[in-house]
Formats: C-alpha cells, structure tokens, sequence
C-alpha cells in the first residue's frame, strides 16, 4: 500500500517537472534564432552541392569579411528600428565616409606624415562625417518633424551626391600599404582586426539592448512613444542618441571597406541600406518597433552576407542580387505578419 502511493506522488511530481521541459524545448524549437541556424544550415547545404568551394575556409573568410560591414550597418537599423524608425542613409554614409577616410589619408601620407598618424587622421575623419550625418537625421526628426523615412531619404540623396562631386565619380587610391595590411591580414585564416572589432561591437550592442537602461528606453519608444514620454524618458534626445549612433556605426562600415579595398570608391556603400534592413528583418526585429534582438539580427546579417557570396559562387550576375536581397525583406516581413495574425487569434 505504501509502495504504491510513493509511486503515484513520484508520478504526479514528475508530470509537471516533464510539461515543464516540453514547453521549453518547444520554445526553444520556435525562436526567431533557432529557426535563422536551421535557415542558415540549409542554405550552406544548397550552395555547397551547388559549388563545392563555398563549403570552404577561404570561402567563409571571405563570407566573414563581407559580413562585417553589413553587421555594422544592421546593429545601427536595429537600434533605430526598434524605437520605430528607419534610416535609409546608412549605405550612403558607409560611402561618404569612405571616401573622406581614403582622401584624408592620401592628403596625409603624401605630405609626409608617418601612416600611423595619417590613418588615424582618416579614422576620426570619416568618424566625425558619420556623426554629423547622424545628428541631422535626429535634428530633422526631432525638431523638424519629418517622419525618419523622409529625413533619412534626404540626407541619403544629400551624401550620394557629396560622395560624386567630391570624387569626381573615381576612386580615391594613394593608401600607404599599412592599410591594405590591417585590413586583410588574417588570423586563423579567418579573422582580421577589423571583423575582431564588429565582433566587440556585437557584444557591445547586445549588452546596451538587453541589460541597460538605455535598451530599455529604445524598447519603450519603439512601443508607444507617447506612454514613454509620459513615464520621464526623454524621447526626442533618446531618438538624437540612437540616429548619431547610427551614422558613427555606418562610418565605421565604410572604413573597414576602405582598408579591405586599399581604396575609397564613390560604388561603395551602394544598396547598402537594404541589406542593413534586411538583416534586421530576416532577424526578427519588427519594422513596426519595439520588438526584436541583436543575436538575431547578427544570424540575419551572416545569412545576408551567406546568401551574396553564394549567389556569386553559383554565377549570378551583381544586379540581380538586389532582387533577392529586397525578396529576402518581402518573405521576413510577411512571415512577421503572419505571426502576429497567428499571435492575436
């Protein structure tokens, strides 16, 4: 009698404890990430039985290296994204500043200063234009009151333009070697400065979004603005942060393109606002706010990243790129709604 009343408690004690890891291994089966790794494995399958280089060191070096720029353009939609906007300039700055960074450093180098300082001139030079670039996105928003697509479109429109009368529509060689070296030299044969430091950035973005106040506040915004400013958060100095921001990290993208290429080119940066929004999306950061993640815009950005590089293994030609890229943004976006619909029902 007693052995069999301790073997129904020992049932009835364990069916929850069971339930309980059921549900989550079915929330872990679900999230946004786990299902970008299964995306993710597939495509590489796809691409390898189609072209056996891409499942390759070399290959992913290089997947990696077109990755990091991307990443960094991603992380600044994130932020922005999240508190319910857009920026539309990022691949405009990633050129501008570019092409600023490669034209300080030639003026620099041929006046005879050491390459370490010239570089570090070009540094800060295509720094201080991706900030002023974003100051204005945050000043037209939050004082003018454009909605951030409009203002973002301009300031896009503004930079492409600079960009072509400040090269004259060539590129900006002359780098000493110095910046060809820290850009391409690998480590593991798949690392290099560069790509170590969006990697720092990621951790960095994670941590701002998921354990500070200031990703708190981003959330907030994203989710109702109003409700926001209601609860003390200064919204509109909150919005001029996360836009300037932004443009320091679209900047950043252009320098590491500068120091891969060994030159500023007028090209660079080109449909570069699209792949940025499509990493977010693919990653399931909401276009409607307050919704999303860093990890997953980081798996969005590496697909991204995955899907070109396999696209021009298999002999795609450039230009159809952007039709898979914008389709990519499509098929997110309508899965995103699809879960909502799904969420409300």
């Amino acid at each position: 009698m007693t052995n069999d009343t301790t073997g129904s408690t020992t049932t009835l004690e364990t069916s929850p404890v069971l339930a309980r890891r059921g549900e989550r291994w079915r929330e872990l089966a679900t999230r946004q990430e786990s299902l970008l790794i299964l995306v993710y494995a597939v495509m590489v399958l796809a691409f390898s039985l189609l072209n056996p280089r891409y499942f390759s060191t070399a290959s992913f070096g290089n997947i990696l290296q077109d990755f990091a720029p991307v990443m960094l353009m991603a992380i600044a939609q994130t932020f922005i994204i999240i508190t319910g906007g857009i920026d539309l300039s990022v691949g405009a700055v990633l050129g501008l500043s570019g092409v600023s960074a490669a034209l300080a450093i030639r003026t620099t180098t041929e006046s005879g200063m050491p390459p370490a300082l010239s570089i570090t001139l070009g540094i800060v030079a295509a720094l201080l234009v991706g900030l002023a670039v974003g100051v204005v996105n945050g000043l037209l928003i939050t004082r003018v009151r454009l909605a951030p697509f409009i203002a973002t479109l301009a300031t896009m429109g503004v930079c492409m333009g600079t960009t072509l009368v400040v090269t004259g529509g060539v590129q900006i060689a002359g780098a000493p070697k110095e910046v060809v070296l820290l850009g391409n030299t690998r480590y593991l044969e798949i690392f290099t400065v560069p790509l170590l430091v969006v990697l720092a950035i990621l951790v960095i973005a994670w941590l701002a979004l998921s354990r500070t106040r200031f990703g708190r506040h981003t959330y907030a915004i994203g989710s109702n603005a109003f409700a926001a400013r209601v609860a003390g958060i200064d919204v509109d100095r909150h919005l001029m942060k996360v836009y300037a921001i932004g443009g320091v990290l679209a900047a950043l993208a252009g320098l590491f393109v500068y120091f891969r290429l060994g030159s500023g080119s007028p090209a660079s940066g080109r449909g570069g606002e699209l792949q940025a929004i499509a990493a977010a999306v693919i990653g399931g950061i909401s276009l409607m706010g307050g919704v999303g993640r860093v990890t997953g815009t980081a798996l969005g950005a590496l697909i991204t990243a995955s899907v070109l590089s396999g696209l021009i293994l298999i002999g795609i030609e450039p230009n159809a790129q952007q039709i898979v890229v914008g389709a990519l943004i499509a098929v997110a976006v309508a899965v995103q709604g699809i879960g909502r619909g799904n969420s409300r029902t």
